[in-house]
């Protein structure tokens, strides 16, 4: 008993050494706020409002509610409790079944870094476009309304992006677009260099201040004439369009995309928590503060393009294109109304940028988390760790600039649609939901987090990771498949053949390393199949 007791002994202070050297929040005040930085950003006020406006208004809630109480909440609840059961960030210990899963977390949260920062160097270039805007704004109502209908949007597509005419047409490399690029990368690095203890204190700010711009945006919006035929057009629903399964794809890939399931975040930022930290009420409250925000930003956006279609003249199904410019297009159009328009246009545009900045830096957090926690040995010596992390955003920054010439944003579209949205997270939370929900066990995850917070939570959840969750993935995943339709850009634009075998392999890329890397567990775990199997799927805290 005495042996034990000292083998009991070291291992605790084995663990508590392992988890000061990894770091924890000062506060529970500083995790909110990363998990809020990192879950609300562009797309809530980016991709909600457009997505709304792509599939019909008012009926993509529909979708929308049956992924958030079936998918989104659940998950959400077992990626951030599963990093506070285990303090690692997505690497179980003696967890090698669930390495495939980890893996395909590594390829996933590079891929969406590089969206987060193409759009960000979009918009900080689009500040240039909103002071000619300004300037041209006296002109312009001397000849019309008309005229207005395209400023914005010609002046952005030409000046700032100069779209090229064709996939096959990159183009030249944006200068001004690859310098923001390059800035975005370098305040991402310090940032995230010295671990959450810098990422806990910048997102003091990155995380509060979008929410003032919001309030003002929605306010100087619901004040304009004919805000209230946008606002109409956002909540009314048009039942016909539930049967089109993309409006359905949409819907679940929003909650994954807002929501950063499926891609380790979540597990890493709550792997910084205390043991009994209250996993389950935080969940909750993020995730409706989460699609609170996305439901406001629409109200917000809507309005303005009410306005403009009456200040047109025209349907407001026709006053702006669907697609990542629209928040480009209605927002600026809100802040030129506004007294001291180039002050709030600063303002607007730093909101835009720093919605952009935490999802991207605490994206990166919990990318280096994962990769720390695989060999935690080498990387926390010395400076290994900050020149590994160097090493990302130098590599990230030379991927990303294809995506900053003229026809960079034709390759943008083709990230953003295959590698972190769409089939390739609805497969990682299907594989997600089954190794979790049945091999590890949904009960076995339950009794974890009672033990963590002290008391039982809904039992619907059990039932979430176990039966509703996968079926209703697996159910959209198919209905995708067999009413599958081509990817277009700007739903005109149809992609050469090479551009669709470019998506799937963004696809393959990741998901396949699920079945590939545990089956090659299973090969090389020496013991028959159960005793190879058992070791492999059930983890422990460590401590």
């Amino acid at each position: 008993d005495e042996g034990k007791g000292a083998v009991a002994l070291a291992t605790g202070i084995d663990a508590g050494i392992k988890t000061r050297a990894r770091g924890q929040w000062s506060s529970k005040v500083e995790f909110i706020l990363a998990v809020a930085g990192q879950i609300i950003g562009l797309g809530n006020v980016w991709r909600f409002p457009y997505l709304c406006y792509k599939n019909g208004g008012g009926v993509f809630f529909i979708p929308y509610m049956v992924f958030l109480f079936a998918c989104g909440i659940p998950l959400f609840l077992m990626e951030t409790a599963l990093g506070q059961y285990t303090s690692q960030g997505e690497k179980f210990r003696r967890k090698k079944m669930y390495l495939g899963k980890n893996k395909m977390d590594f390829i996933v949260p590079y891929a969406k870094l590089e969206l987060y920062n193409q759009l960000k160097c979009q918009m900080c270039n689009n500040t240039k476009c909103k002071h000619n805007f300004q300037v041209s704004l006296l002109l312009i109502h001397e000849f019309g309304n008309k005229v207005m209908r395209i400023t914005q949007n010609v002046f952005c597509r030409r000046r700032v992006l100069n779209i090229t005419g064709s996939v096959n047409e990159l183009g030249s490399l944006r200068w001004e677009l690859a310098l923001c690029l390059l800035l975005a990368w370098i305040i991402c690095y310090f940032c995230v260099w010295k671990g959450v203890k810098s990422t806990g204190k910048v997102v003091y700010f990155t995380a509060t201040f979008p929410y003032v711009m919001l309030l003002v945006l929605l306010i100087r919006g619901i004040t304009l004439p004919g805000a209230i035929d946008g606002i109409t057009f956002y909540l009314y629903p048009n039942p016909a369009r539930l049967a089109d399964p993309q409006v359905w794809m949409d819907a679940g890939t929003q909650i994954f995309y807002s929501y950063a399931l499926c891609i380790g975040c979540l597990t890493a930022l709550g792997s910084y928590n205390k043991y009994n930290n209250n996993c389950y009420k935080d969940c909750v409250y993020l995730c409706l503060l989460n699609s609170g925000t996305s439901f406001v930003s629409g109200f917000a956006i809507f309005s303005v393009l009410g306005f403009m279609a009456f200040e047109q003249g025209v349907d407001i199904s026709t006053v702006a294109e669907s697609g990542p410019g629209l928040a480009f297009i209605a927002y600026p159009r809100a802040v030129a109304m506004m007294p001291l328009s180039q002050l709030w246009s600063i303002c607007f545009f730093l909101m835009i940028i720093l919605l952009g900045l935490d999802s991207e830096f605490v994206g990166l957090e919990s990318l280096m988390t994962a990769i720390t926690d695989m060999n935690s040995n080498y990387f926390l010596q010395g400076h290994r760790r900050k020149l590994f992390l160097l090493l990302i955003c130098v590599g990230c920054f030379l991927i990303g600039l294809l995506m900053v010439t003229e026809g960079g944003l034709y390759i943008f579209q083709l990230f953003d649609y295959y590698s972190c949205s769409g089939m390739t997270l609805l497969l990682f939370a299907i594989a997600q939901s089954i190794c979790i929900g049945w091999f590890y066990g949904a009960d076995h995850l339950y009794e974890n987090i009672v033990d963590m917070i002290g008391y039982r939570p809904l039992t619907l959840m059990k039932y979430c990771w176990k039966y509703i969750t996968p079926i209703v993935c697996i159910g959209t995943f198919v209905f995708s498949l067999v009413k599958f339709t081509p990817l277009k850009f700007n739903n005109t634009f149809e992609y050469p053949w090479w551009g669709y075998v470019a998506g799937c392999w963004f696809t393959l890329s990741s998901t396949l390393m699920v079945p590939i890397w545990m089956i090659y567990i299973v090969l090389i775990t020496p013991g028959t199949l159960k005793q190879r199997a058992h070791p492999c799927l059930y983890p422990w805290p460590l401590s």
